[in-house]
């Protein structure tokens, strides 16, 4: 009788949760969206060109290490020393799918790296057996800084905004190389929701809030002192002017339009050109 639960619970969890499970190879194989970028003959840019995300890949080195140690704090503390998943994160998610009707919280960068990359939006409890399945796979596959790697290329900070890069130029207007602390807590802070913590959105309360929450975890996880958090909690802000701004207009989109005869709107939308020009 054991053996016949075992084989059958071992069925079960094949059709429910293995049954076209997704390869982890493929957050290394598959072709990311990263936008096309249309340069002058001195590589100054004139116009991007996307479709649904906006995204520039950066190594990880080119992330400064406070930006790391933020969202490391806030998003996945244990980040690096768990296997993909967090007891206690799902002993949370647990307490509040029973308790609360939500199947929320608990899961960690890695976790998801694989909800966003590899898996359906869906919110079910076999969705998300398969997303620690996968989680565990990709930590035996990527090393720690591969994945944190992969996440902060691919998490959304807003509106078109994917990845570090692009963040740093929707928020502030410059290379995520140049931000500072303060910048850099309240970038980490926006992908747990970023339409609600947006310094654009409805209430930009919310978002120095958020900033804050973000310099308190660095302080108790050891990254920052007391003072280091508060000079950078009183630190102000200069965010960017929210506009589209097209240089060359015409001459942009005749480059444009030769582009999609050439290579075809998916490429041109999704595929990372960088076209530099004769202007």
């Amino acid at each position: 009788f054991a053996l016949f639960v075992l084989v059958l619970t071992g069925v079960w969890c094949y059709w429910v949760i293995l049954k076209d499970l997704p390869s982890p190879n493929r957050l290394s194989s598959r072709d990311q969206i990263v936008s096309t970028k249309i340069l002058d003959r001195e590589g100054n840019l004139l116009y991007k060109i996307y479709r649904g995300e906006n995204r520039t890949l950066v190594e990880l080195d080119q992330v400064p290490l406070f930006f790391k140690k933020a969202t490391i704090a806030i998003e996945d503390s244990q980040f690096y020393s768990h296997h993909g998943f967090s007891w206690r994160g799902i002993t949370r998610s647990v307490y509040r799918n029973l308790f609360l009707g939500k199947l929320s919280g608990g899961s960690t960068i890695t976790q998801q790296l694989v909800k966003n990359t590899l898996l359906t939006p869906e919110r079910t409890w076999q969705r998300k057996l398969k997303e620690i399945v996968l989680a565990i796979w990709v930590e035996m596959k990527f090393s720690k800084d591969e994945i944190l790697k992969m996440y902060l290329n691919e998490v959304g900070y807003g509106g078109a905004a994917y990845g570090v890069e692009e963040a740093s130029q929707l928020y502030f207007g410059k290379s995520v190389k140049d931000i500072d602390l303060a910048e850099a807590a309240l970038l980490a802070g926006l992908p747990a929701s970023p339409p609600r913590y947006s310094p654009f959105g409805a209430n930009p309360k919310l978002s120095k809030e958020r900033q804050e929450q973000v310099l308190k975890r660095m302080v108790e996880d050891g990254y920052l002192t007391e003072q280091e958090s508060k000079r950078a909690g009183e630190q102000e802000l200069k965010f960017t002017a929210q506009k589209t701004d097209i240089k060359a207009p015409h001459f942009v989109m005749y480059v444009k339009d030769i582009l999609v005869k050439k290579y075809g709107e998916t490429i041109v939308e999704r595929g990372g050109l960088e076209v530099k020009t004769s202007l």
